[in-house]
Formats: structure tokens, sequence, C-alpha cells
């Protein structure tokens, strides 16, 4: 199931306007050229901003995702007839053979349960070549970033051409142990229809994820830092044995 921000096809046709700065997938693209991938696999690849930018480069792509309204924004950009878009998840992926495999921004977090969370380790697994990589990130737990998801902090206006102005903001609903809960309000001028969308975040900490990632085949290479949130983020470097 997918959230209503990237499944409801008013909110997912204003996701890339609302959030225009991706700054964050440059370290990704890094990555990739770090370790030479010329095929990858965009795990979670909503509105295809980071699968745009591989293929641009001449990279073969995949991009999965359960959310159909964000991968029918995605087929509408340029470029996107270079990329094999996927409806589903990486649980129930056909034969591939990448070197890469990615779960930027939220993605892994969104992956709250884990009877999903492991299949989906597992299916990235075997997707990859030997010696392939998966990377991806998660905030730190420890940081508690969740504290600052209220009106207050998080309210803003945005003009987007051909849409008109919406108002958006955050109010957090719930923390239970690990999994933490939040609103998302959008309100469009132009008809005033109010939209909201609720999801769930998992803020795993650093061992357990270590741990899950061994139990289905990988080893743990290196844990980065996120260049664009430093001391935020821990980003999974991982490799197919």
């Amino acid at each position: 199931m997918s959230d209503e921000n990237f499944g409801h096809p008013r909110l997912a046709a204003i996701y890339d306007p609302l959030d225009p700065d991706r700054g964050d997938l440059d370290a990704y693209l890094r990555i990739a050229e770090e370790f030479g991938a010329r095929r990858v696999l965009d795990i979670g690849c909503g509105t295809g901003v980071f699968a745009l930018l591989l293929a641009g480069r001449g990279v073969e792509v995949v991009g999965v995702d359960p959310a159909l309204a964000s991968l029918d924004v995605a087929r509408g950009k340029p470029g996107s007839e270079k990329v094999r878009w996927i409806h589903g998840d990486a649980t129930a992926l056909p034969p591939l053979r990448v070197d890469l495999a990615t779960m930027t921004a939220n993605a892994a977090q969104q992956i709250v349960d884990d009877r999903d969370w492991r299949p989906t380790l597992r299916g990235a697994h075997d997707a990859l070549r030997p010696g392939g990589h998966l990377v991806f990130e998660t905030r730190d737990p420890a940081r508690r970033a969740w504290e600052e998801w209220n009106r207050e902090a998080s309210y803003g206006v945005t003009e987007i051409p051909g849409v008109g102005a919406v108002e958006t903001w955050l109010d957090l609903t719930g923390v239970d142990g690990q999994l933490v809960s939040f609103r998302q309000t959008y309100v469009f001028a132009s008809d005033g229809e109010r939209l909201t969308s609720t999801s769930t975040l998992r803020f795993r900490e650093q061992g357990e994820i270590e741990e899950d990632l061994r139990a289905q085949g990988f080893a743990v290479r290196d844990i980065r830092d996120a260049p664009d949130r430093p001391g935020r983020e821990l980003v999974f470097v991982a490799q197919r044995d």
C-alpha cells in the first residue's frame, strides 16, 4: 500500500513541484559512478527523478514502485522511455542482474513491517549480480527528526504553474517505539479542495539494520553520512556475496 501523497493522482502530480531541490540524489549519482554501475534497480522510484537522472547518463534503469499514480507521473516525463517501469515492489521482481540497487529518500523507512522489509532486502539481493551493491538511507533515530514535524515548522504556500497556490503542512500524529506517524495536509486555492495523506516511518537502529542485511546475504561494507544532511542520515552500503 502506498501513502496518498504518492498514490492519489492529484497529489502525485504536485509531488515534484513541492520538493524541487533533489540535491540528496547527488550522492547516489556519485555512488553509481564509484561502483561503475551500468544497470541499476531503483526501488521505490516514485515519480522517477533519480531513475531519469541515471538514464540520462546512459545507465540501464529499472524503476519499481507500488504507487501507480506516481509511476504515471514518471512515465509522462521526457526520457521516460529509457527506463523500464514496474508497478509493484522488490518482493516480486522479474529476473534481473543489476550492478546497483537503491532506495533513496524515505523509501526504506516506509517499509515498516518486517514481513515486508526482509523480503524487500532479499528481493534486492536476488536482483543484484554477485558482488553488486545495495545502497539506501535511513534517518538516525538518535536525532529525533519527528520533533520538528509540526505545522509551525512546516507550513508553506507553493505556487505551482497550471495548478495555483497550494498550502501544505505536517502534523505529528503518533510515536510508538520505532514507528512515527504523521499527517500531511494539502489545500488547493483554485477550488478549496483539502486532501490529507497519513504516513508511518520506521526508525530502525543501525545494528538492527546491519543484522537484517547479513541475514539476507549481504556484507555491510560501509555506513556513510549523507553529505546534504550531515549527522542526520545513515547511508548503508551493502554488497551481495
